[in-house]
């Protein structure tokens, strides 16, 4: 019993290391990440949102804090057009989203 509290020890140090969070990208390779994204979401307008949404969060999970706090504001936008009854994009959250895209663009120029 005491030879495998040692290895218990480790496996647990990894598996709460590991829910910690991967390392963010750096702001230069996050808007290389994002030039090189080619997602393209297929479906009706409203399946094409929700899709959005979850690229975008999932996206905004893997790049650098200050690219993905826009990032995250886009899929939360994305995820109330999703939820609308034709998945169609207001003209507020239409400017929502250009005005994060501007703000990623402040970083990736």
């Amino acid at each position: 019993m005491t030879k495998l509290l040692p290895a218990v020890v480790l496996v647990a140090g990894l598996l709460l290391t590991g829910c910690a969070g991967t390392p963010k990208m750096s702001i230069p390779d996050s808007c290389a990440f994002l030039n090189k994204d080619t997602f393209v979401p297929t479906g009706n307008q409203q399946q094409q949102a929700e899709q959005i949404a979850k690229h975008y969060q999932e996206v905004a999970d893997k790049v650098a804090p200050e690219v993905a706090a826009p990032i995250q504001k886009m899929a939360d936008v994305m995820k109330d057009v999703s939820g609308s009854s034709l998945g169609a994009k207001s003209d507020e959250q239409t400017k929502q989203l250009a005005e994060q895209m501007n703000k990623i663009g402040e970083y990736c120029k």
